[in-house]
């Protein structure tokens, strides 16, 4: 099989290279921006072309969040048009796609785990590109797979565990957002469960819902990183409103993951356990 990857320098990019690096069965294209520019649709198509992939798994994106309110343009084209030109693609030459979506299509509204079904409606342009380029995906390329996740983490690139470690290992006291509540993804998890998905005998296109198991808002996760790593730093609990961005983020984004366990028997752990995991390999490094 042959698999190209894009976003190959982000965090699931980096943990997917290094479970398929010495995979003889798989002939593997590691793509980042360099090497596939996603703001340069014009030319995407015929970069994927030059690898004749089997399967892409599509994992780059234009995640800034804040920077992407005053950078719609740029947002769009990375995170719509991009994934219209890659749908196009895959539904002419019968390539298979799996593409990487966010809890940031919910409005936050919710009070129990969000399914593939809930109603969308994005607060803010991150959400909103991430939307749009799911709906240009299942227009173009009705076979594909959507796999929505949130709060990614990883020993790779930025994200809150490795921010959390730097703050507490510099400051007293650090102050966390406790009314925002969903489950964090540790990217290695993800990556694992989309190859699981790659090589199953089944293929059934459609949306599907991946994050660790658990509830859990941002606060909880600080101190328990705190917890882990042993740091004599104070985690203060603090509401939304207390600390504003620039981009509007959903109070309640937890997702229900029984439909990629039933289909295809993917294994979620706790985000506990996968914690642990990461940071003992971060420790290590």
């Amino acid at each position: 099989m042959r698999i190209l990857i894009t976003g190959a320098s982000g965090q699931l990019g980096s943990e997917l290279k290094d479970l398929l690096l010495d995979n003889t069965e798989k002939e593997c294209y590691f793509l980042d921006r360099k090497q596939l520019p996603l703001d340069q649709i014009q030319i995407i198509q015929d970069i994927l072309g030059m690898y004749q992939p089997d399967l892409i798994i599509h994992a780059g994106a234009y995640t800034a969040v804040d920077k992407a309110e005053e950078d719609q343009v740029n947002a769009d084209l990375v995170n719509h048009l991009a994934c219209e030109e890659i749908a196009q693609y895959c539904h002419l030459h019968g390539t298979r796609l799996i593409a990487i979506s966010t809890d940031y299509v919910f409005d936050g509204s919710s009070a129990s785990a969000l399914t593939e079904t809930a109603e969308t409606a994005p607060i803010n342009v991150y959400g909103q590109t991430k939307l749009a380029g799911e709906q240009a995906i299942q227009k173009w390329c009705p076979e594909a797979i959507i796999i929505r996740t949130s709060w990614v983490y990883s020993t790779y690139g930025k994200n809150f565990v490795k921010t959390m470690c730097r703050l507490m290992a510099e400051r007293d006291e650090v102050g966390v957002i406790n009314d925002q509540i969903g489950s964090p993804t540790y990217a290695k998890d993800l990556a694992a469960a989309l190859l699981k998905i790659a090589d199953s005998s089944k293929w059934e296109a459609g949306i599907y819902n991946y994050s660790n198991e658990g509830e859990i808002s941002w606060y909880d996760f600080a101190v328990a990183i705190r917890d882990y790593r042993s740091f004599n730093c104070q985690v203060k609990p603090i509401p939304t409103s207390a600390y504003p961005t620039p981009a509007r983020r959903p109070k309640y984004s937890l997702l229900d993951k029984s439909k990629i366990k039933s289909v295809f028997a993917v294994e979620v752990p706790h985000w506990e356990v996968s914690l642990a995991k990461m940071l003992a390999e971060e420790f290590k490094n």
